[in-house]
């Protein structure tokens, strides 16, 4: 049970860093891997479900994300909540954001992936939110 456990808590926590990097990297197709069908994201206040997500991806502004190991609770055998960390520094100006994402995960036929992912953003006042409430993609048009 104990070995089962921790396979889990890998797998949900390569799936973590396999978003960090793909965001990094700006890998549009192997990005969506990560989520499940239904997954909604919420950034800034808008929740964006998957078929959305390309368009979100595209218009972020290119830079490093890094973060930390998921704190993850598992909810049975096949779903889980957690929290990660993380950082990111914009690759033209270095300028850096601080935050977390909340997270819902759940075991899929091809091992776990995100369900619903939602950002909280540090604030140098020492407070926490969403982010300024815009969405990105109205932006672009």
């Amino acid at each position: 049970m104990a070995e089962d456990r921790t396979a889990d808590l890998v797998e949900i926590d390569q799936v973590c860093a396999r978003y960090m990097m793909l965001t990094s990297q700006f890998v549009e197709d192997r990005w969506l891997e990560v989520f499940t069908p239904d997954a909604v994201y919420t950034a800034f206040g808008t929740p964006y479900s998957l078929d959305r997500f390309p368009a979100l991806l595209a218009a972020a502004p290119r830079g490093q994300f890094i973060g930390n190991m998921s704190v993850v609770e598992l909810d049975g055998a096949d779903a889980a909540t957690g929290m990660q960390h993380f950082l990111f520094v914009d690759q033209q100006t270095h300028a850096m954001r601080l935050g977390w994402y909340n997270d819902e995960y759940v075991r899929t036929p091809d091992g776990w992936r995100i369900r619903r992912r939602s950002t909280t953003f540090m604030r140098k006042h020492g407070g926490f939110d969403s982010g300024v409430q815009h969405d990105p993609l109205a932006e672009q048009g």
